[in-house]
């Protein structure tokens, strides 16, 4: 009888044992999906701070007049998307003049010396709106003596993600530059020889 009681002890033992691990093991499992979820909360609430500065930024560099857009990738009217450096393709605006240059690794026409080109031109007819989702609308004609062009720019509500569409007056070459606008003292863009 006495050995059969210390065999129920024993076992009673090795089960209380055995769930308190299972226990353990389960509240170290929900304590770390509850930390890694409040790692995430943290890390997109951050994400979110910085995007709207970057959205206030953009859109007080769109009414002073002085932004780029610096693109990421160039889309073309036939459907062919180019990744592109920002540093070298973009679309500024500063002191009522504008200029719009492409630069392409593989160009082999390159009259600005960085494989694509530059034109620069007069700014005129800018217009400004904002939908109800908070989304700019912003275009303007630029003018110059080798280009002549519509250009709307989309800066998406809370970001300073943007797109501008380039709409030549004289040709159907239509591009659009996707990328991130910023201040014009902010930018870190290098400008080839313009055509004149």
């Amino acid at each position: 009888m006495k050995k059969v009681l210390i065999l129920a002890s024993t076992t009673w033992l090795l089960l209380s044992a055995t769930t308190f691990a299972q226990t353990s093991r389960s509240e170290r499992e929900q304590r770390w999906r509850t930390e890694r979820e409040q790692r995430r909360a943290q890390a997109k609430a951050l994400e979110l701070q910085q995007d709207s500065t970057a959205f206030v930024q953009a859109l007080k560099a769109l009414k002073t007049d002085s932004w780029v857009l610096e693109a990421n990738n160039v889309n073309f009217s036939n459907g062919i998307t180019r990744f592109v450096s920002p540093s070298t393709n973009y679309i500024s605006y500063d002191d009522d003049e504008g200029t719009i240059q492409t630069a392409f690794s593989n160009f082999t026409y390159s009259p600005n010396g960085l494989g694509g080109v530059t034109v620069q031109g007069t700014i005129s007819g800018q217009r400004m709106s904002t939908d109800r989702d908070g989304n700019v609308y912003y275009s303007f004609n630029i003018q110059g003596s080798t280009i002549s062009a519509i250009v709307s720019l989309t800066l998406t509500a809370g970001t300073n993600q943007a797109s501008a569409t380039i709409t030549p007056n004289f040709a159907g070459n239509t591009m659009t530059f996707d990328g991130y606008l910023v201040p014009y003292d902010q930018s870190s863009i290098f400008q080839g020889m313009p055509q004149w």
